[in-house]
């Protein structure tokens, strides 16, 4: 078991980022053993192909399907904007006698095999291969995605900062995962090897990931101590589209088709560049949909960033259905399910 023992400052020092770095290397794991992360199957069907003639056989090694990864590849995100070549930088940057350390640390039960022992011997050459690769497989298997992926990611820190405003930090850690709660000021998190701090001052980094699902990732002292977990509607994330059921084929005969497949894919938070890919639609006959939807009440738009997502209202939400939507459940101080 985890425990990390919050003061009054660390609550005050919640924050949340997201990070392409980690994303990169958690789907890693995905592709070393996608029978475990049957959710991201879709992902793995479309970037194999993009991935031929790309020798991963390095990461791999480094990046198993479980176990321990060295940590200096996946380094705190220092701001909650992502920024890849930033990241790349910090990995560059790790002390030699660190990246020794970790690559010859295992996986913290059996001992490293004879191909980490190579690239431990010389740490210098072993950072330049590895965050090239990572740069070539940022091309190939991420980039494509990242604009679906940070909606999702988006969404869900504007849910959660709106839970910590409404029901303070047990508004946010009380559905995080079902290995994680919260109890008198300590977050606890289910782990085979254990570990109980004070986080004294340091708050806490809260990561939401994709690729992390199902589970989550802890990382502790002397680290920036973060918890990396899948945000909520990762299961949505790789849907082109659904069978309507009677009630969608009602709400469409009400408001049109296409409006009511928005409103039904706007259960999580989106961007009009998203909601057209789902959609199979242009972006221009998206925005003039939603432009009707928000005039009616059913819909609003959050600007994060240079980017709108938007998201239904409870007037929205009870069209579709009575099924709250990630970000407007929050807004009531309504915990998801």
């Amino acid at each position: 078991m985890i425990e990390f023992v919050f003061a009054p400052d660390d609550v005050a020092r919640v924050r949340f980022a997201f990070s392409p770095l980690w994303e990169m290397v958690l789907s890693l794991r995905v592709l070393g053993d996608p029978s475990g992360h049957a959710l991201h199957l879709p992902w793995v069907h479309a970037v194999r192909p993009r991935l031929r003639g790309l020798d991963l056989e390095p990461l791999l090694e480094v990046v198993p399907p479980t176990g321990y990864a060295p940590d200096f590849l996946t380094p705190p995100p220092e701001s909650p904007l992502p920024d890849l070549a930033a990241e790349l930088e910090t990995v560059l940057a790790t002390p030699p006698d660190v990246v020794v350390a970790e690559l010859l640390s295992g996986d913290r039960v059996r001992r490293p095999g004879r191909r980490r022992a190579e690239m431990a011997a010389d740490p210098g050459r072993t950072l330049r291969t590895l965050v090239g690769l990572l740069e070539h497989y940022w091309a190939a298997a991420v980039e494509p995605f990242w604009p679906r992926i940070t909606d999702l990611l988006e969404g869900d820190v504007l849910r959660r900062t709106r839970a910590l405003t409404a029901s303070g930090t047990a508004g946010v850690f009380g559905d995080l995962h079902e290995t994680v709660s919260w109890r008198a000021g300590t977050l606890s998190v289910e782990r085979a090897w254990s570990f109980r701090g004070e986080l004294a001052g340091r708050g806490m980094l809260l990561v939401p990931s994709v690729f992390v699902w199902p589970s989550v990732s802890v990382m502790v002292p002397p680290y920036q101590p973060l918890l990396s977990y899948p945000p909520r509607g990762v299961a949505t994330l790789w849907e082109t589209g659904r069978p309507a059921g009677a009630r969608e084929e009602a709400l469409a005969a009400l408001i049109g088709r296409r409006r009511a497949a928005l409103l039904a894919a706007l259960a999580t938070p989106a961007s009009t560049t998203d909601l057209a890919g789902r959609l199979g639609v242009t972006a221009g006959a998206v925005s003039q949909h939603l432009g009707v939807l928000r005039a009616c009440g059913l819909v609003t738009g959050h600007r994060m960033g240079r980017r709108v997502l938007y998201v239904r209202t409870p007037a929205g939400d009870a069209l579709a259905g009575g099924q709250g939507s990630e970000a407007s459940a929050s807004t009531r101080g309504v915990p998801g399910s």
